[in-house]
């Protein structure tokens, strides 16, 4: 009797277990299943917290859950909002304020993956590095003084955190490709651009010639569509695939260089309530990404 009864438990150990694995291989089988063309070919939507610059980072990091989004790249000096005090995001940040920040970006299923964009003075590199590493940031957005690129890419590789340059639209920045690949070289791996696609186009710079210049440098995008707005014709941001950017042709473009990064989301219109704008722009991406990959 004893016997059987000692064969029944071995077998019911040995169903559950069963039953158990096929759950777990199941519900992996979904999730990956669930992923969409452009997540498989390593493309991530990041959103730029510069978008919600109206409210605090702890409202950006509610918005950004509310898209879908798993990643979110901070600016520097934005408020931080409830639970922090009068705080603003940035390296002034204590050790249990950004403790905190992780925790509650985490809880969100969100990831801090860079900040930006910085364009510290000499002495200030250092206490952005440490800060990115110490948040667990994949890498910083910034434009660094021509001449500090010396003391970037040594303090990129102590940390090593990548450095993704940023192009405003203006004259004393990387505006052009050919700028930054100058200054840039042969130095680490680690050095690369951010490019805004938008700015490219603001300075008559043709963003898919752009993306193909950087091809090997590119470690993010602040990705856009825009297109005149008003009496003045300013170029302004609107929902991707309606604009004056050929979203799908630099999509292509992106998919021939075999890109995997960030497409971070910089919505600079309708500040008060741009998400609505921001969802259909993702609805667009995902269904360009659909048909090209």
């Amino acid at each position: 009797m004893k016997i059987k009864k000692l064969l029944f438990l071995l077998l019911s150990c040995s169903m559950l277990v069963t039953t158990t694995s096929c759950k777990v291989k199941a519900d992996s089988k979904v999730a990956a299943n669930s992923e969409t063309k452009a997540e498989k070919q390593g493309w991530k939507l990041s959103m730029q917290s510069y978008t919600f610059h109206l409210f605090s980072v702890v409202e950006s990091l509610d918005k950004t859950k509310e898209l879908g989004l798993h990643y979110i790249e901070i600016y520097p000096g934005q408020k931080m909002g409830e639970g922090f005090g009068d705080a603003v995001f940035g390296y002034d940040l204590t050790s249990e304020q950004q403790k905190q920040l992780k925790e509650l970006a985490k809880s969100k299923d969100i990831k801090i993956v860079s900040s930006g964009v910085w364009t510290p003075k000499r002495d200030e590199w250092e206490k952005v590095f440490s800060f990115a590493k110490s948040m667990e940031m994949e890498f910083i957005n910034a434009e660094p003084a021509r001449e500090d690129w010396d003391v970037v890419e040594e303090l990129a590789v102590k940390y090593n955190i990548k450095l993704a340059t940023h192009n405003h639209p203006n004259e004393a920045s990387y505006w052009e490709p050919e700028i930054l690949l100058k200054y840039i070289g042969q130095r680490s791996p680690l050095l690369g651009s951010s490019a805004d696609v938008g700015h490219f186009k603001r300075m008559n710079v043709e963003p898919i010639s752009a993306l193909s210049k950087l091809q090997g440098r590119l470690i993010a995008m602040h990705f856009k569509d825009i297109a005149p707005q008003g009496e003045a014709g300013t170029l302004e941001d609107v929902v991707w695939g309606t604009g004056v950017l050929n979203v799908k042709g630099m999509l292509e473009e992106l998919k021939r260089q075999n890109f995997k990064g960030y497409f971070t989301i910089e919505y600079e219109a309708n500040w008060e309530n741009n998400l609505p704008e921001i969802k259909q722009s993702i609805d667009y991406f995902n269904k360009v990404a659909d048909e090209i990959l």
